[in-house]
């Protein structure tokens, strides 16, 4: 017969051999170590130009033996070498004047001439028009394309999306004029370029291009705040 201390003594036995197995089939806690925080990519330094080598870049875009009214290793006709013209009346000086149906520039000068050179304007309906303020202009530019640029033609200017630096190889070249409208950048450009036998035809994205040897002339008679008149491609300019 059972009593109730057996009951008790044979309850505990059971239940004592029960806890360590349980313990002992519990799986074991393994600690791991968090995963480290990936660090953010460094961002890229924006596009400088070397003011140390402005002069030298100058000389190795300069033909030698320059003369800017007869030298055209360039091969482009010779129409669109730098000429003194007359200009027509009524126009102020220091202004520029861009037909863009004969691709010239015209920069009128105080004494009623204006020099002329052949340029490139834009492709298609890039070529935009209008009267623009020359609010700033640079030497050996950096360059950096926009964001329009690169959805347009994003195997050509994707590439280039984080700038590139002032130098010959550079798209704006040796020089460029900053239009505005107001306070507002258009982004467009009166510059340089790498491609000197597209001077005559259309081939920018928006910008009017000229030989960088010519721009490094033009440049320095050219004063911020003067007005740049960019024609319709289906007229002709007032200039001459």
């Amino acid at each position: 017969m059972l009593t109730r201390r057996h009951f008790i003594a044979t309850s505990g036995a059971l239940f004592s051999t029960a806890m360590p197995l349980l313990a002992q089939e519990a799986e074991p806690v393994v600690e791991t170590a968090a995963a480290p925080t990936p660090k953010p990519a460094p961002k890229p330094r924006p596009p400088v130009s070397n003011r140390a080598m402005w002069d030298t870049w100058d000389a190795r875009v300069t033909p030698a033996n320059y003369d800017p009214f007869t030298t055209n290793p360039w091969g482009f006709h010779p129409r669109f070498l730098p000429q003194l013209v007359e200009a027509n009346e009524g126009l102020t000086p220091g202004d520029i004047h861009v037909d863009a149906v004969a691709r010239y520039l015209y920069h009128v000068r105080e004494d009623g001439t204006a020099m002329r050179y052949g340029v490139a304007i834009a492709k298609g309906n890039l070529y935009e028009p209008g009267t623009y303020t020359i609010k700033r202009k640079t030497k050996w530019p950096t360059w950096r394309p926009t964001k329009s640029m690169i959805e347009r033609e994003p195997e050509a200017f994707e590439q280039y999306a984080d700038g590139v630096d002032g130098g010959p190889r550079n798209p704006l070249g040796s020089r460029a004029l900053y239009l505005y409208v107001g306070n507002r950048d258009t982004y467009l450009r009166i510059h340089g370029t790498t491609a000197p036998r597209s001077i005559g035809g259309r081939a920018s994205s928006g910008c009017v291009r000229m030989v960088m040897a010519h721009i490094i002339g033009l440049y320095d008679e050219v004063a911020t705040g003067s007005t740049a008149h960019l024609y319709p491609a289906e007229t002709i300019t007032a200039a001459s």
